[in-house]
């Protein structure tokens, strides 16, 4: 019976320090992060984005992610499953002319590529990956 008892603490105790570890790597995702690195376009990152870097933003509370891709806001439901992430859900974007060329365009499909995410150096860095390609890296704001 006292077997059956540590056992079943024993599990109970793997199951709470489980979900807190789980809770923890999605509260470090809160918070205003900033673009620094984005693949596949054959301009240089201070081309895409010579007047303002984009900035993604995570209310894990409310479920909401917003942000702007560098001329105008997006705001939307963020959906996540572990180190899961999907941008696919529709999103609401203001609709302002932007002069700087085409880097709006490669961070919005680039966003919706995405499938998982990694954030390393201690919290400060986000890692935003396609399968297991490394597409956009943002650092903490």
């Amino acid at each position: 019976m006292m077997k059956n008892f540590f056992t079943l603490v024993f599990f109970a105790a793997m199951l709470i320090s489980c979900k807190c570890q789980k809770t923890d790597s999605v509260s470090k995702l809160d918070g205003n992060w900033e673009l620094n690195y984005i693949t596949g376009p054959r301009i240089t990152f201070d081309g895409l984005y010579p007047n303002k870097k984009p900035t993604i933003n995570f209310n894990t509370k409310e479920n909401q992610v917003s942000g702007n891709n560098s001329c105008n806001s997006f705001t939307g439901k963020l959906v996540l499953d572990g180190n899961k992430i999907d941008f696919t859900q529709p999103m609401a974007v203001t609709k302002m002319m932007c002069m700087d060329g085409q880097g709006e365009q490669v961070f919005m499909s680039t966003l919706q590529k995405i499938t998982s995410y990694d954030i390393t150096d201690d919290g400060k860095t986000l890692n935003f990956i396609s399968g297991d390609i490394a597409m956009m890296r943002f650092t903490k704001k």
